[in-house]
């Protein structure tokens, strides 16, 4: 495989209510709203993305709000756990914060890398803060009760459960370019480029009760592209190793292509161009409703078929 993917791009879930959402990743976690739009696949639903201060690829996380959708069950076939970076020194920062906003967390615990806090949004996703050592990203500043010497950076890893690791190893490797970094019984790291926070997978394997994609929990996973010519020769050479893959999509903010892992989770690559900031000044990221020029004469309705909220 010639062409590599960056590191991960963003990370899409399913949720329920909008405004817990909203309320959740912006007040709690400190992430900034960088666009509300639609699902453009279903406009009668939010599309929201939170992250850094530009929106910067590896920084995003991504959701489709249902109201009233079932809750959903980790297990084989998902990404069940995405993780953030923060500083090394700010686990009891987040640990003292979450246990005062009466987030469920867990104890902190030390893996042989790093210390790892688990928590739980509104629907019971699962996060995960890794004190990292040498990331030098600076997150976002808008939250007042946030330092920025503790404030999230980004995006570190995303996990994958599966029956069989093997399979989905062998796509990380022979047809993404990814390079083994660890390995125990059950588990296996991969890395991107040179590694580190933002481009790692894990994968566990061995799980054989079959997870249910609902309320909760993760939609797809998205992998860095520079650009689209770079998309466009990976569409090819996926296609060339009998891989189903979708037509290149616009998704106004990147272009992007998807396709399955053997174990059954939703892959995408998207480019990093052309960013958040081509229909809105970036102080101004994710204050208004913002749609793609094919649905644009459909606003008044789109509007009006939307939970409303409040940021």
């Amino acid at each position: 495989m010639t062409i590599t993917p960056h590191g991960i791009h963003h990370v899409t879930a399913i949720a329920s209510d909008p405004q817990s959402n909203v309320d959740f990743y912006t007040k709690v976690l400190g992430l900034r709203l960088v666009k509300q739009t639609v699902n453009f696949d279903a406009p009668h639903v939010w599309h929201l993305y939170y992250g850094d201060e530009h929106g910067s690829p590896a920084s995003i996380l991504t959701f489709f709000p249902w109201p009233g959708v079932t809750p959903g069950r980790e297990g084989s076939g998902l990404a069940t756990a995405t993780a953030f970076s923060v500083p090394p020194e700010s686990i009891g920062f987040w640990h003292q914060r979450a246990l005062q906003l009466g987030v469920q967390v867990e104890a902190p615990k030390t893996t042989v890398d790093s210390e790892v806090l688990t928590l739980f949004d509104n629907d019971g996703m699962r996060l995960e803060l890794v004190a990292s050592e040498g990331d030098s990203r600076s997150g976002w500043d808008g939250v007042g009760d946030i330092p920025l010497q503790h404030a999230v950076r980004g995006l570190h890893t995303v996990t994958l459960s599966e029956r069989m690791l093997d399979p989905t190893a062998g796509m990380l490797t022979e047809l993404l370019g990814m390079k083994l970094s660890g390995e125990t019984s059950g588990m296996a790291s991969f890395d991107m480029g040179q590694g580190g926070a933002g481009a790692s997978v894990q994968v566990i394997g061995g799980v054989q009760d079959r997870g249910l994609q609902a309320g909760g929990t993760v939609h797809h996973v998205a992998f860095r592209a520079p650009d689209l010519a770079t998309m466009e020769l990976w569409q090819q050479e996926l296609l060339s190793r009998g891989v189903s893959v979708t037509q290149i999509m616009d998704r106004q903010y990147f272009k992007s292509i998807y396709f399955r892992e053997p174990g059954g989770v939703l892959f995408e690559i998207a480019t990093d161009d052309p960013g958040f900031d081509i229909d809105e000044p970036l102080l101004e990221l994710g204050r208004k409703l913002k749609l793609p020029p094919w649905l644009e004469p459909s606003r008044e309705q789109i509007a009006m078929s939307l939970p409303r909220i409040e940021v």
